[in-house]
């Protein structure tokens, strides 16, 4: 259970050892929902990480969104038959697009886009490539995919605890037909209502 500071492997901040316990906290908090990401999957692209998730999906009951290392349909499928209620696909929905849209009709309501931005560009395989992509052009090709949520990141601000950047939401957050779940930052009390405000749908 780690946090890492701006996606850098090298400033980790370890919290556990039992992603299972500490999902279970979150829901004795009053948690419904849980956003989870194998980070060595992201990095690697292999699902590292699938025995814990499949554990905090039975034991706990909660909604599940997973992300990292779902790189084709096997992926998808693994996260989904392990208990997940949505995956999120990076790198993949920006690589094979095609492929996001085939899984979105195939898994309606399940396929969620993660959009990680860095300078308002998208960047991928574990926020390690930058693309040539921006992010907004991105996510608002996503609702004619088939795709009905994304998450936004801010790599900026991601792991920092020093708050969010609330602008960087504000145009996402009015495209037709996306809801968008902002990441990256969220710090203070104060920036759920602002983004709340904004008409963000949720964060993380």
């Amino acid at each position: 259970v780690v946090r890492l500071t701006e996606g850098d492997f090298g400033r980790m901040t370890v919290y556990g050892d039992s992603p299972l316990e500490t999902a279970k906290a979150f829901r004795a908090a009053g948690a419904t929902h849980l956003h989870l990401v194998d980070l060595d999957g992201a990095k690697d692209g292999a699902q590292v990480n699938l025995a814990s998730i499949g554990a905090i999906a039975r034991e706990t009951g909660l909604f599940i969104e997973v992300g990292g290392g779902a790189r084709d349909e096997d992926g998808v499928k693994r996260y989904l038959d392990a208990g997940a209620s949505r995956v999120i696909l990076g790198t993949m929905a920006v690589e094979r697009p095609e492929l996001l849209e085939s899984l979105a009709a195939k898994y309606p309501g399940k396929i969620a886009a993660g959009v990680d931005a860095k300078g308002g560009y998208v960047a991928i395989h574990g926020w390690r490539t930058l693309t040539d992509i921006p992010a907004l052009q991105f996510l608002r090709s996503l609702p004619s995919r088939g795709v009905g949520t994304a998450i936004y990141t801010d790599i900026s601000t991601d792991g920092m605890l020093s708050g969010t950047n609330l602008e960087a939401f504000q145009e996402a957050a009015k495209i037709e037909g996306l809801d968008i779940i902002a990441s990256g930052g969220i710090t203070f009390e104060h920036e759920l209502s602002a983004l709340k405000a904004l008409g963000v749908y949720g964060a993380i």
